[in-house]
């Protein structure tokens, strides 16, 4: 071997152990990171746990709110939480995957289309306040829905919007190009290829992105402050069934509410020990929903993907 070779060799043994170097320190750094962020959690959840898990029984699920910390409880806000819950997944679910589809498959790609593109990416990053401000005024007060469960689920519908979007669109284009061409070599006009064809491949993707959204809007506190949610409030809204026909009512979306996160807003803000517990149970309650919706959007996924063929 000559000097130059040798030379050479020395150069690229020195290139490739300074990259195993690189990716050292940065494996190192990624997983104190994630220590950090995992150990984290687990200590607030840990003192949550401690100071929420014995306030939890069934009569703390089923009592109104209170100013004896002893006899509160969160039906009012689970129920209401629920309520805008329903309101928010019907306005943003078809909305937005609808929206996704038109953009991804539909849309002419024009400088029209990129601007709309560019602004639904940009909204998703709008402080959640925005989104209660505009409620607040075309919802509350233009549209006349008032402080109501309907204009509270319409503002967190708002602010998922955008992510319910882009996630449909990045599991639509995540699918192989072949799939399409497929359909369109066997005669299958566009809307078959993405009803028969697009839609089942990505459905796990898109249901990822809706319980992401979900699970940002059931925590929200801003947007529902703003349109005038009830910090306390002693009464259930109107039951969503009756016993005479057509057995369904929908006078619950006029209701006036409230949420988990108000209730604990209420709760944190007294200086008694005791309601303090409550918040924490409140929150242990809420972290357990949110878990809950992320475990149910895990199994469909995996049913889903199981059942499909590619």
């Amino acid at each position: 071997m000559s000097d130059s070779d040798a030379q050479n060799l020395r150069e690229i043994r020195a290139i490739i152990a300074r990259h195993k170097l690189g990716d050292l320190i940065f494996l190192v750094t990624g997983l104190l990171v994630l220590m950090i962020a995992v150990l984290t959690f687990i200590a607030l959840f840990s003192h949550m746990l401690i100071d929420g898990l014995p306030r939890l029984s069934w009569d703390f699920f089923t009592s109104f709110p209170s100013r004896r910390p002893e006899s509160a409880g969160i039906l009012s806000a689970w129920v209401g939480t629920t309520l805008v819950m329903i309101v928010t997944a019907a306005a943003a679910v078809p909305l937005g995957v609808g929206a996704g589809i038109y953009l991804e498959e539909y849309a002419p790609k024009n400088i029209l289309t990129e601007i709309i593109e560019i602004n639904v990416t940009n909204l998703a990053g709008v402080p959640s306040i925005i989104y209660g401000l505009l409620a607040l005024s075309l919802f509350v007060h233009q549209l006349g829905f008032g402080q109501s469960i309907l204009s509270a689920g319409l503002a967190l519908a708002l602010l998922i919007l955008p992510i319910v979007i882009v996630a449909t669109r990045e599991a639509i284009r995540a699918i192989p190009v072949t799939i399409r061409e497929g359909a369109y070599a066997l005669g299958a006009t566009k809307w078959q290829t993405v009803s028969d064809h697009l839609l089942p491949y990505s459905a796990a993707g898109i249901l990822t992105g809706i319980i992401i959204g979900l699970a940002r809007a059931i925590g929200e506190t801003a947007p529902i402050i703003t349109i005038g949610a009830l910090t306390f409030i002693a009464f259930l809204p109107p039951s969503p069934f009756k016993e005479e026909f057509p057995y369904i009512s929908f006078e619950w979306l006029m209701a006036p509410f409230t949420v988990m996160p108000i209730q604990m807003f209420n709760w944190v803000s007294r200086p008694e020990e005791a309601f303090q517990m409550n918040a924490a149970a409140a929150g242990l309650v809420l972290v357990i929903m949110t878990l809950t919706m992320n475990a149910l959007a895990i199994y469909l996924r995996y049913r889903m993907r199981k059942n499909l063929k590619w």
